[in-house]
Order: C-alpha cells, then structure tokens, then sequence
C-alpha cells in the first residue's frame, strides 16, 4: 500500500520546511498549501489521509476551510496547529478537527499524534461501502484485493480502486473524464485521456467474459465512462 499522504497546510516557510522534512523521513508523502483557498482547491482534488493544518493563514482561516469540507462530506482527519491556544479556540479546533496542538510544540509529539491519526484512517470508516460484488466479480477496497468472475486475485492500486470506486459508486451514470481526473488524480497531475482510458481497458480485463463486448465498463464516446452493475 502507497505511503500516508499528507496535506501540509501552513504559511509560515520555515515551520513548512521542517515539517515537509520530518514528515518525509518518516516514509509521509507530502504535499503543501500555504493559503486557505490553495488548502480548499487540494482538498477538493485529491484524497489525503491527513491534513495538518495552521489556523492563521491568508485568505481563509484553517478553522473555515475545514468546516467547509466537512459540509461537503469530506471526512479527512485533521490536525490543526495555532498560536493561538485559548479554550476557545481549542474546543472550536476539537470541534471541527480530530487534534489540535498549540504553538511551539514538541516535534516528537507532534509526529506520535500524526501517526496514530493515519492509523485510525485505515480502513476507511466506511468499511460498509468499500466492498462490492457484480456477475462473480469480488471488489474488495479495505484491503486492495480483487477476485475476477474466472477466480483470477489480484491486488488493485491505489489508483485503480479509487477510479473503481467512483464508477461503482455512480452505477448507471456517466462519469465524465473532468470528474475523474479531478477526483482521481488531482489537480497536481495532468495525465492523457489514454491514460484514463487504459486503465477502462484494464478493468474489462480482469471483470469482462469478453472485454471486447463489456457488460460493466463502458466508453461513452466524448462524454466518459460508465458502470453498469
């Protein structure tokens, strides 16, 4: 399994550095937001097991830009990080987030509680919906493990069972390349429609009797793609 990701939100170069480096040596992908609007556009782009978030940042405050995922059913744990660490503030960021530290803190604290956050993330909380079943085909996204209609296992990547999900998901629909790109891989990758389109072809592959007539996996000419259960 790929590495926990992280979103490092913090306008403070300095401080962003250290953590990038320290998150980094302990195995984290890392990516980095320095405004509340960047923090918002990464977040609606890309799947992230954790956020580590300062509250004082241009824009709009970390308080905010969660509380706004939040409201749009996005679940990322989230740590924030403040200089400001009245009560107040401490119950709002508890409120919102899952952890909240103050400013100085302690480097080895800090990554203990970043640790244990992303272990509390997998699996997902919503271990119901991560598993699917369609004509023999097993789908198993808790633990990355596909059995084909034939008996054939396999282990999905990341990527393959976030697109899967997302089909699955929207049974019946036409998911557009935009929305796929977008939510799939990010904001941060550009990949080709061909890229999008191999990994179509490698679904009927492992799901399809004959992928040359697919049952589940359909190209919508121009449009995108289609699940169909």
């Amino acid at each position: 399994m790929e590495p926990g990701r992280i979103l490092l939100v913090e306008d403070e170069a300095s401080i962003r550095s250290a953590l990038r480096m320290n998150f980094e040596l302990e195995g984290y992908s890392v990516t980095l937001a320095t405004t509340g609007p960047e923090a918002l556009e990464r977040l609606r782009g890309a799947r992230f097991d954790l956020v580590v978030m300062d509250v004082m940042l241009p824009g709009l405050d970390g308080h905010t830009v969660i509380e706004t995922i939040r409201l749009e059913g996005d679940a990322t744990p989230v740590l924030f990080l403040t200089a400001r660490d009245t009560a107040v503030d401490r119950v709002r960021g508890l409120r919102t987030g899952d952890d909240h530290m103050g400013k100085p803190f302690d480097l080895e604290e800090l990554l203990l509680r970043v640790g244990k956050l992303i272990r509390r993330r997998e699996p997902s909380v919503e271990q119901g919906s991560l598993r699917f079943a369609f004509s023999g085909n097993q789908i198993d996204l808790v633990s990355y493990e596909a059995v084909g209609y034939d008996g054939t296992k396999r282990t999905l990547s990341q990527r393959e069972a976030m697109l899967l999900r997302l089909l699955i998901e929207k049974a019946g629909q036409v998911v557009s390349r935009e929305e796929i790109l977008q939510k799939v891989w990010g904001y941060n990758v550009f990949p080709t429609t061909r890229t999008v389109d191999n990994f179509i072809v490698a679904f009927r592959k492992y799901f399809e009797p004959d992928p040359r007539q697919p049952r589940h996996f359909h190209s919508i000419r121009g449009v995108g793609y289609k699940f169909i259960p």
